[in-house]
């Protein structure tokens, strides 16, 4: 059985040095996929994947790379969703997973806000990334890996 790997959309993650920390505990591969050279550790478990600034090529590569052996770290919906159909576990930078039945509604609220904001209508964005998230990552990212590992 290959072990599991992590697939992160980096340009905007805000927990990177937190899924390092879990990836080298629990001995698993990193792979932070962005459209420009990140500062990643010097670890064998690292590596750096740069792809091309075309659009979405960063969203492309994770979910072509994407099995049910992987977990995909992403805000990203719609490739949340790509992911998913992919077989991969799936988990936002607050902890809180991405599942069958919670992309749909997600997908048709993304629709929904775009379309609010196109009309000029003034929204805000999503709440300001607090330490209780970085918490509520740290353990869902574990218990991802732990429920991955048994199989």
């Amino acid at each position: 059985m290959t072990a599991p790997t992590i697939l992160v959309d980096a340009d905007a993650c805000p927990v990177k040095d937190e899924i390092y920390r879990v990836a080298w505990r629990h001995e698993v591969t990193v792979k932070v996929v962005s459209n420009s050279r990140l500062r990643v550790p010097d670890h064998p478990l690292i590596e750096r994947v740069v792809v091309s600034d075309g659009f979405d090529a960063a969203d492309d590569w994770i979910a072509e790379a994407a099995d049910a052996r992987s977990i995909v770290i992403t805000s990203d919906i719609l490739l949340a969703d790509r992911a998913l159909k992919a077989g991969a576990t799936v988990l936002g930078p607050n902890g809180k997973p991405f599942t069958m039945a919670s992309i749909g509604p997600a997908i048709a609220t993304r629709a929904i806000m775009a379309d609010l904001r196109a009309g000029g209508d003034q929204i805000g964005g999503p709440p300001p990334f607090a330490k209780a998230d970085r918490s509520q990552f740290l353990q869902a990212l574990d218990g991802a890996l732990v429920r991955i590992k048994r199989g």
